[in-house]
């Protein structure tokens, strides 16, 4: 049950993430979402 509260706040963080990524017009920043998201993604995909 705990597993799936992770994945949960994983997914609702990249989602927020991903729609800043899109609404920024700073390249620079936009990398550092990126950055930030792949770890994100790659847990949520059971990727280590």
């Amino acid at each position: 049950m705990l597993y799936w509260i992770y994945i949960v706040i994983l997914a609702a963080i990249s989602y927020a993430a991903i729609r800043e990524l899109f609404d920024e017009k700073d390249w620079k920043k936009q990398i550092g979402y990126v950055m930030v998201l792949i770890p994100f993604i790659l847990r949520i995909l059971q990727v280590k």
